[in-house]
């Protein structure tokens, strides 16, 4: 259960999102600070309070939290001492079990920086699937999938989610992540228990995340093990596995497929850099001088790495689903070929 509360918003048990506000007309809580011309500090009060639903695993709180929050937000509330685990203060490593109560005492930031936020459409986003449980997104590259200190939650992914399911009583969780400028299929959890699940399927490696990526120059052998330890969640180096196979080779690039059974922030990235095969276009691992003659000769604005492919099993039931290369990644392989 998720509640945003402040001196206007008394929680309701029988909701785990609505609220009943103590002046005589009744509004939903929609997950954040309900006044907003109150100074945004965390010292005024609770921020956040969070009943770590039934059937939750036992994590470590930072854990929790990152699968709901941004990582940013999630290290600021550790920083300044924010977090408050059952009425005492908790710090990262503390275990969150079910039925457990949260109160966050940082906000988010009230208003992001200046950026050339993309506007999201009804169209913006394409449901895959959906069933009772969650829901499969093909993301398009240039959305955050969530809110940030530079980007509002309407221009999220996560909050166009929100907005659609919300008369629906839906609280769509993120049960993993894409970087912005990557394409692909997305898995959404329609509630907690769902999202838990999820997770737990993905640290187990019985969540398959299939990719296309276009890397710097030819890469041999021709398919193969990565496994390059990659920096975890505490920063300290956790192990890291990718497969990989060589589709398609031009003449300064190659076209792979790749399959991670671990889930480290850019983990695709990293290893193809530590491979000396950086993903084309990559404007943080990249090879730089190469980005620059790529784009002038192909027009790619953004890294070549789109999740094709997604596939797990969810009670007794078999799923699979792909996604085709964006109109950007095709253009690009065409230009490629027609040299």
């Amino acid at each position: 259960m998720l509640v945003a509360r402040d001196r206007y918003l008394r929680t309701d048990p029988r909701n785990g999102l609505s609220g009943i506000p103590e002046s005589p007309k009744a509004e939903p809580a929609r997950g954040r600070l309900l006044d907003e011309s109150r100074p945004r500090r965390y010292d005024y009060g609770v921020a956040w309070e969070i009943i770590v639903p039934g059937g939750e695993e036992p994590k470590k709180l930072e854990n929790f939290l990152k699968k709901r929050f941004p990582i940013g937000y999630v290290r600021k509330v550790f920083r300044k001492k924010a977090a408050r685990l059952n009425g005492k203060r908790a710090g990262p490593e503390q275990i969150a079990r079910s039925g457990d109560k949260i109160e966050l005492f940082v906000p988010f930031e009230e208003k992001a920086k200046k950026t050339k936020a993309r506007n999201l459409s009804p169209l913006a986003c394409e449901v895959v699937f959906e069933n009772k449980s969650f829901l499969v997104v093909h993301k398009p590259a240039g959305i955050a999938v969530h809110e940030g200190k530079e980007i509002l939650k309407r221009h999220s992914l996560l909050g166009h989610i929100e907005a659609a399911y919300r008369l629906k009583g839906v609280q769509p969780l993120l049960v993993h992540r894409l970087d912005k400028e990557t394409s692909g299929l997305l898995l959404v959890a329609k509630n907690g228990e769902t999202a838990s699940r999820l997770e737990k399927s993905l640290e187990e490696g019985e969540v398959e995340k299939e990719y296309l990526l276009l890397v710097v120059g030819r890469l041999y052998p021709r398919q193969g093990r990565i496994e390059f330890p990659l920096p975890g969640r505490s920063g300290e180096p956790v192990s890291a596995l990718t497969l990989y196979k060589v589709e398609k080779e031009f003449a300064e690039a190659t076209l792979v497929r790749a399959t991670i059974k671990t889930g480290r922030m850019h983990q695709l990235r990293l290893h193809f850099a530590k491979l000396g095969h950086p993903v084309v276009m990559d404007k943080l691992h990249g090879d730089f001088p190469f980005n620059r003659r790529f784009r002038k000769a192909h027009g790619l604005k953004r890294q070549f790495l789109h999740a094709c492919g997604l596939g797990l099993e969810y009670e007794k039931k078999k799923f699979r689903w792909n996604a085709p290369l964006p109109e950007d990644l095709a253009n690009t392989l065409q230009s490629l070929e027609a040299r």
